[in-house]
């Protein structure tokens, strides 16, 4: 054996091996890095994407959380303007009733005083009469004499 033809054998083989492997494994496994490559550079891109996405999206739901707490507070002041007008307005329409029922007892005190003065009237023409009867011991008649009794009522 000739340790020449043998090496020479060895370098034909290795060279056929090389160039099988270049023309049908290398192309599938570079494929394959090359498509795990851009995998890997797409994820990374997604991730970069979302994490901008969630950094805009957290910084407008905290941009609308201010404004439903300004909503909030505006509603609120309004609701208190508004308990404070009907405040005001049970305030005047309570002022109102009581000078209303001021008035009607005022009206009432009136009339009860009209009717007491002349019942007292009424009493102390009666009573004049009476006093008349006893100093004329004589009957006065009320009918006949009303004129005189009028005058007399309305003058005392």
């Amino acid at each position: 054996m000739n340790i020449n033809l043998t090496i020479a054998g060895q370098a034909i083989a290795f060279f056929i091996f090389v160039v099988f492997c270049m023309k049908y494994v290398w192309p599938p496994v570079i494929a394959a890095l090359q498509e795990r490559q851009k995998k890997i550079a797409d994820g990374l891109a997604a991730s970069d994407r979302a994490a901008k996405d969630l950094e805009l999206t957290q910084e407008k739901s905290a941009q609308e959380l201010r404004q439903a707490k300004e909503q909030a507070a505006a509603l609120i002041e309004q609701a208190n303007k508004r308990a404070n007008q009907i405040v005001e307005a049970s305030k005047e329409d309570a002022r109102k009733e009581g000078e209303k029922i001021l008035a009607q007892a005022q009206a009432e005190i009136e009339q009860q005083r009209i009717k007491a003065r002349d019942a007292l009237r009424a009493e102390i023409a009666a009573i004049a009469v009476a006093g008349a009867e006893k100093i004329l011991e004589t009957s006065v008649d009320a009918d006949k004499h009303g004129d005189m009794l009028n005058k007399l009522v309305a003058e005392l």
